[in-house]
């Protein structure tokens, strides 16, 4: 009976997870008074949970006096598609939704009436580009004029720590899509990039981040032991944000599909004109680290060329810790460009003016869309471009870093 018992603890022990993220500690007596007798508002959705895989709502309903829910993009069940509209709600037990991607991007005075206290806790991908941490921070500047105070319940980078990569944002190009100026993938948790953008902008909220125990920079999602819970309709699995990082700029560009209507969003590229063996050839002779191509071959079921035969390559990532998202990515483009010149062109001169200038606020700039317009041979300048802002911005993250 105790070997039975021992096993057990033993088996126990080794599945915990190693991490604990902020949601898991938020409820210990070290933050009790942020709760206490006050009413609370919550922003959040379907990937609020804890470690155990227990509801945010549910335990902020059990042990708050939990006011209002607020729901960002894809809204509070993540199930609306990118850039839809949503509308306030009411949940089963009748409390009020506000959502956060309607009517209004941020929180009304009327919606935070009441409201003693905001926490926020969703799991976001690590890339500047992606509008869960624009709603925090539109919810800070709110806050911070109606002194509310903010809670940030931490979670992973699921990036890791280590990937900093991409161009910076210039001011120009600010925006619910790119509202702090960080690099495209900015290597900080949404806690560190809270406090970041809370005295870098100056904006004076009242923020209490409840750190993750136990996580490292260099950690994979995997290894931190947690469930991963796709966060939108096209990050599925929790290695597709390395790779949303790596055809996503590509495919507002329109000229290949990216996996999105397949079963393989943001990991493949593919067209029917396209060469596969070809392609292959040149991207992994250009020795990226961290990646291997591999030539790729399907029909996507919805959306660019529906239901046609595409070539192209799958993206294999060999080496995370090497790995650069944005190398791949450009490298794609130039060497797209270089090889099928003709559909490449014929793509950019279909280009409206809106849809360039959501690209250059994705990209957080104009230059890029500029070099891929006039630059016969465009990938290793983008491959460059912003390399010393980026080495200012590792400096000035430093004092905003939580964990080793």
């Amino acid at each position: 009976m105790k070997k039975l018992i021992g096993s057990f603890f033993l088996i126990f022990s080794l599945s915990a997870a190693p991490v604990q993220i902020g949601v898991d500690s938020v409820f210990e007596e070290e933050y009790a008074s942020l709760f206490r007798n006050k009413k609370v508002g919550l922003i959040t959705n379907h990937t609020g949970v804890d470690s155990d895989l227990s509801s945010t709502i549910e335990l902020f309903k059990a042990k708050t006096k939990l006011t209002a829910l607020f729901s960002p993009e894809h809204g509070i069940a993540g199930s609306f598609a990118a850039a839809v509209k949503t509308k306030n709600e009411k949940d089963k037990d009748g409390l009020r939704i506000y959502s956060l991607h309607g009517e209004t991007k941020r929180p009304t005075l009327e919606m935070l009436k009441g409201i003693d206290v905001l926490v926020y806790d969703i799991q976001e991908i690590g890339c500047r580009s992606y509008t869960y941490i624009s709603t925090l921070f539109y919810a800070m500047e709110e806050a911070a004029k109606h002194k509310i105070p903010v809670v940030v319940l931490d979670r992973p980078n699921p990036m890791g720590g280590l990937v900093v990569d991409g161009p910076m944002l210039q001011e120009k190009w600010r925006s619910f899509m790119g509202y702090v100026n960080v690099p495209y993938c900015h290597g900080m948790t949404v806690g560190e990039l809270a406090s970041f953008f809370n005295e870098e902008y100056k904006i004076g909220c009242q923020l209490h981040v409840v750190a993750m125990r136990g996580w490292k920079r260099d950690m994979t999602y995997k290894e931190t032991g947690l469930s991963w819970i796709p966060t939108s309709p096209y990050i599925p699995e929790a290695d597709t944000p390395l790779y949303y990082a790596s055809t996503g700029i590509l495919g507002a560009i329109g000229v290949v599909n990216i996996g999105i209507g397949y079963t393989l969003p943001f990991k493949v590229i593919g067209a029917p004109w396209i060469n596969s063996n070809e392609l292959v050839l040149k991207l992994n002779a250009q020795q990226l680290p961290g990646v291997k191509f591999i030539p790729f071959h399907y029909k996507p079921f919805y959306g660019k060329f529906k239901d046609e035969l595409c070539h192209g390559v799958k993206i294999m990532i060999t080496d995370v810790h090497k790995y650069s998202p944005l190398s791949v990515q450009y490298m794609l483009i130039g060497i797209l460009k270089s090889l099928y010149p003709k559909q490449f062109q014929a793509k950019l001169e279909q280009l409206t003016k809106l849809q360039k200038s959501l690209f250059c606020k994705v990209n957080g700039n104009a230059d890029v869309l500029e070099m891929i317009e006039k630059e016969k041979y465009v990938a290793w300048k983008l491959i460059g471009y912003d390399k010393e802002e980026r080495k200012n911005f590792l400096e000035k993250r430093k004092k905003y870093l939580l964990y080793d």
